[in-house]
């Protein structure tokens, strides 16, 4: 079975290496390297060729930040899973991780039975929301307008199937379709919705009531 590579990033020495001896006692886990601040972590990535699998990021961070980190990964990483580990649960700042595509949002507190099962979603499924996270973006619905965008019945019946744990292949099979047409309206879905990955098309959808958590 593959072990799983983890990246720690976290200005926090003494957390940060309780974290690591915890990760490293899962049986499909190991962590990789810690580094301190988000530009540590692009001076790794852009002279290591093997990516993590799963990079663990806080968000206060001295240099360079995990917003402004997750923003670059965006950009320039938009496939790496990122989970986000922090203690501040500002609803803001959570959807804003989120939106720059954060497969997860963990707070410091969690249990660690929920914290493997997280690492395990992300990498199996694409994606982990908690329940302090999924009531914090159904939440935003009342004070943020919705997004506009007419949806047509097939598309709407992908992004529901996107929100689940299939596949994309699995998701073709069950709208009978092949898997270049679903291809095709993911991309579309993309652009209309503005997103760039599945975790954006699973906000859209949370928050305007398309698929509930």
């Amino acid at each position: 079975m593959k072990t799983y590579s983890v990246v720690i990033v976290d200005d926090h020495s003494l957390f940060a290496q309780s974290l690591q001896g915890l990760i490293n006692t899962f049986k499909d886990f190991q962590v990789l390297y810690h580094v301190k601040n988000g530009k540590e972590l692009i001076q790794k990535l852009e002279t290591n060729s093997n990516a993590p699998d799963v990079i663990l990021l806080d968000i206060n961070m001295p240099v360079m930040n995990g917003l402004e980190t997750m923003e670059w990964l965006k950009a320039n990483r938009p496939d790496q899973k990122v989970i986000v580990l922090s203690m501040d649960d500002d609803e803001e700042t959570i959807i804003r991780m989120l939106r720059n595509g954060a497969r997860g949002y963990l707070l410091k507190d969690i249990d660690p039975s929920i914290f493997k099962e997280a690492l395990t979603d992300v990498i199996n499924k694409g994606f982990f929301y908690s329940d302090r996270v999924s009531k914090t973006l159904l939440g935003s619905l009342n004070k943020e307008e919705k997004q506009i965008v007419k949806l047509k019945e097939r598309e709407l019946e992908f992004l529901k199937h996107a929100c689940t744990e299939m596949t994309y292949k699995e998701i073709a099979g069950k709208m009978f379709l092949s898997p270049k047409t679903i291809d095709g309206y993911r991309e579309a879905l993309f652009e209309k919705l503005q997103v760039r990955s599945r975790i954006g098309l699973v906000l859209y959808a949370i928050k305007n009531q398309i698929f509930k958590p």
